[in-house]
């Protein structure tokens, strides 16, 4: 298999959290995930804050982002991410049950890569996630040193 390459989860719902860590396992990504539970500890893992102080090097390869999450919002996060020279080549993925226009626009205007709707049937979240894990975890291709590779 290809090299793989850690993805940034933030999700504040520990049932959605465990539907796409069940999707990534199915494609063996799961091991590969760090959880951050809203967008506060978001930000801390991104710059190495907090409890992530002694986080090794190197940015992850995606985030997958929801929006609407305690303390600091996805766009929030989203804005952030995008703002900094550091970060902004880390590919966003909206992970997100919102079908709202105006969240979907202000996404792509803040320069996320994707916008997904979570499914509600379980099959098609699973494949959803499946799919989004391996193209930005395992497929793509990162920005050179934007990314450290284990």
């Amino acid at each position: 298999m290809a090299d793989l390459k850690r993805i940034l989860l933030v999700e504040d719902n520990p049932a959605d959290v465990e539907l796409t860590l069940t999707a990534l396992a199915e494609h063996n990504l799961a091991n590969e995930v760090d959880v951050a539970n809203d967008g506060e500890q978001a930000l801390d893992y991104l710059y190495r804050r907090g409890k992530y102080a002694m986080r090794g090097n190197g940015n992850p390869a995606v985030v997958l982002l929801d929006i609407k999450m305690p303390k600091v919002d996805g766009l929030t996060v989203l804005r952030t991410i995008k703002q900094d020279k550091d970060l902004m080549t880390i590919p966003v993925v909206m992970l997100t049950s919102s079908r709202e226009d105006r969240d979907l626009a202000e996404c792509y205007n803040l320069g996320v890569n994707a916008y997904v709707v979570k499914p509600v049937n379980f099959e098609e979240f699973v494949g959803a996630v499946s799919k989004v894990g391996l193209f930005w975890g395992v497929l793509n291709e990162p920005p050179p040193g934007s990314v450290k590779r284990r």
